[in-house]
């Protein structure tokens, strides 16, 4: 069992911010970067420690308790550092694998969570108020963790990663599931804005990349988190879903191999394959001024690809 301060020194903070270089149509008329939050650590990678960061802090928690799927990022990231932290971990998940446990759920045994399988109609009542009162009367000790994280504390570390960028920038473009990475980065843009009027930051925009089918849906995912005075800096592009959630067809799938077997770091079909893919696309249909300086999010989640 490690300590916090122990923990935390086993991160690779600031994460790298690297330049890219593809060799892609287009992309010489711009100033490409991408923020390696995968690499902050083999295991405890991405958005999902940015997320997490805020609410794993001393004192640490008695329990957690968090939801999602059988490949799930966010409860693998969880449950490891639940783990190395000596928190006990309850993780509900949607569906019975206990017959055919995934590569994720094998390691959320091996760390010895407490794992929990229900059916659709229960995981549909993850953030009913009534149901999550009877879970904090069953477990009375426990914190609740959204699924994926996504709560108001997760903005916090998401801010953490914008700040970190050092180079002058006009986009930011990331993979958009839950909401809340996207949210992070606007309020982080936007608290920027109003404190340096004149700074880079202040030109700078998101850009979401959808990875499931959820036009509006997603929008209002961002929009719960951010305030009434939200800045119109921020959208969300629909077209790179590639037919819904983990949907990675051939042509998918093939990018992501070749981006593997030629970069200097890799990608997955689920998240990052589809936000790499939109970028390249975009700069082939000249989506960006020529000039323009962008930084793309890899938000880990490789160990989902397994």
């Amino acid at each position: 069992m490690l300590s916090l301060d122990e923990f935390k020194t086993s991160l690779t903070l600031p994460s790298p911010l690297i330049p890219f270089k593809p060799n892609w149509e287009g992309a010489s008329k711009v100033s490409l970067y991408v923020k390696r939050d995968d690499a902050i650590h083999a295991v405890m990678s991405g958005n999902k420690w940015r997320k997490l960061s805020h609410a794993l802090t001393s004192p640490l928690p008695n329990h957690v308790i968090s939801f999602g799927g059988g490949f799930s990022n966010h409860l693998h990231a969880l449950g490891f550092a639940c783990y190395k932290l000596g928190i006990p971990f309850t993780a509900i998940i949607r569906g019975d694998y206990s017959a055919a446990p995934s590569p994720m759920i094998k390691d959320l045994m091996q760390w010895k969570t407490r794992i929990e399988y229900v059916n659709r109609i229960t995981y549909k009542k993850r953030n009913d108020n009534t149901y999550l009162d009877e879970l904090k009367l069953e477990f009375p000790n426990a914190i609740i963790i959204p699924e994926g994280g996504s709560q108001a504390l997760a903005l916090q570390g998401i801010k953490d990663m914008v700040d970190e960028i050092e180079v002058d920038f006009d986009f930011i473009v990331a993979p958009v599931a839950s909401g809340a990475t996207l949210a992070g980065i606007v309020n982080a843009l936007n608290k920027r804005n109003s404190l340096m009027a004149t700074d880079f930051r202040s030109r700078s925009k998101a850009i979401g990349i959808g990875v499931l089918k959820g036009e509006g849906y997603l929008e209002g995912l961002v929009e719960q988190f951010l305030p009434i005075t939200n800045q119109a800096n921020w959208h969300i592009d629909h077209s790179y879903h590639f037919g819904g959630y983990a949907k990675a067809p051939s042509e998918l799938q093939t990018f992501c191999n070749d981006f593997n077997n030629t970069m200097e770091f890799e990608i997955e079909p689920v998240y990052s394959g589809k936000a790499f893919w939109a970028v390249k696309d975009m700069l082939a249909k000249s989506k960006f001024e020529d000039g323009s300086r962008i930084v793309v999010l890899h938000t880990g989640g490789l160990q989902g690809a397994r």
